[in-house]
């Protein structure tokens, strides 16, 4: 599979796991932190991460559409998703094993692909000469 198809894919994850969590932030967030996720604060935050998502998920597909620069969506993404496996590993024994282990698994597989393919689309800028 080439690395366009690959982006492709990774972005339609993205803007389907983005609206779950938005459109449903509760149901969807149980998936990561558990029964918290029901709770009314949390639904905000859960939401605005699905949002972020698909937003991120979103500037992929376009940019791959209109021939233009992906490499910054793609590290933003790869970004967001180490803030994610992070954050979720700094939770400890407040999310559920199961829940906890899945998401550190999807996010740093997502971090690992979304960073590979940042650097196989699109030559890095040269830095500006001061």
């Amino acid at each position: 599979m080439q690395a366009r198809d690959l982006a492709l894919w990774q972005a339609r994850g993205r803007i389907a796991v983005g609206a779950a969590f938005a459109l449903a932030p509760g149901l969807a967030g149980r998936h990561w932190i558990g029964a918290d996720a029901t709770r009314p604060a949390v639904k905000v935050v859960t939401r605005a991460l699905g949002a972020r998502d698909l937003v991120l998920g979103l500037g992929v597909m376009l940019a791959l559409d209109r021939g233009a620069p992906v490499r910054g969506w793609l590290e933003g993404a790869a970004l967001a998703d180490a803030v994610d496996m992070a954050a979720t590993l700094l939770a400890g024994d407040s999310i559920p094993e199961l829940a906890r282990r899945s998401a550190v698994l999807i996010a740093g597989g997502s971090t690992a692909l979304a960073a590979a393919l940042a650097r196989a689309l699109d030559e890095p800028v040269p830095a500006a000469a001061y």
